[in-house]
């Protein structure tokens, strides 16, 4: 796996595929790119695929310091121009969403088209910022601290179509590691506001109804801030890209694939 040192950071990122196009998928909070990992077989044909780890999850390793919005994007741009594959396509979830927009906006040139997915401005949401306090709150307590990222993330009626098994699996995914709490603090902290007009990518922002972690207000206003941005909405929670993983791919590819 290559690996580059942006600052203070050793970011590694893999490269999957073997495509005409270069697709970049920015993870969210929490262990790293393993996230877009079941997606993969249905972009491969067409892209080739680099996921970075970024400064936060397992596999980077920095100072430990506070994360920025500005650090993480710097991380993006700086995998980008290692890969020597730019422009590329950057589609972000969640706290990918927000980096992924402030590397478009810092580095036009290095972006074709940018999808940003259940991602949001700032933690103006007092909804939000409460959901974000209280879940740092819960970091002396695992089993808790992962029940709730679940109870969050994924909507009422994909919890129960999966089954108590898979829900006890989840809540076992996600534990309070110090880069996780990294991103959940940056997650309160940041505000992308004055980037947003200097975004020049076309971009397709993704919102989900039944949000519980970022609510979909947050994407309605990330889309109203960006010129020229589409938008489309699904009916999920805020994991979109496993409670609907095939439209979520078939948006994201129809767009993309815009003349």
């Amino acid at each position: 796996m290559p690996a580059i040192t942006v600052d203070a950071a050793r970011i590694p990122y893999r490269i999957v595929g073997d495509g005409p196009e270069t697709l970049l998928l920015v993870h969210g909070t929490g262990p790293g790119s393993g996230m877009w990992d079941h997606l993969l077989d249905a972009l491969t044909d067409r892209y080739t695929v680099l996921l970075p780890e970024l400064s936060g999850s397992e596999t980077a390793e920095d100072d430990g310091g506070e994360l920025t919005v500005d650090t993480l994007a710097a991380q993006v741009n700086a995998v980008i121009e290692d890969a020597g594959r730019g422009p590329v396509h950057l589609v972000g979830f969640s706290l990918g969403a927000v980096v992924a927009t402030a590397a478009a906006a810092r580095r036009p040139e290095q972006v074709r088209r940018l999808v940003a997915a259940a991602g949001w401005i700032n933690a103006d949401d007092e909804y939000l910022r409460t959901m974000m306090t209280v879940w740092l709150a819960l970091a002396g307590d695992p089993a808790a601290f992962g029940r709730y990222a679940t109870l969050t993330a994924f909507s009422r009626g994909f919890l129960n179509r999966i089954g108590r098994e898979a829900v006890e699996a989840n809540a076992a995914f996600m534990r309070p590691t110090p880069g996780t709490l990294r991103h959940i603090a940056l997650d309160l902290s940041l505000d992308i506001t004055a980037l947003l007009p200097r975004v020049q990518a076309p971009t397709l922002v993704i919102g989900c109804a039944q949000d519980a972690t970022v609510p979909v207000e947050n994407a309605r206003r990330l889309h109203a801030a960006i010129a020229d941005s589409e938008y489309a909405e699904f009916d999920t929670g805020h994991v979109v890209v496993f409670e609907q993983p095939e439209a979520f791919v078939k948006t994201v590819r129809d767009f993309l694939a815009t003349a």
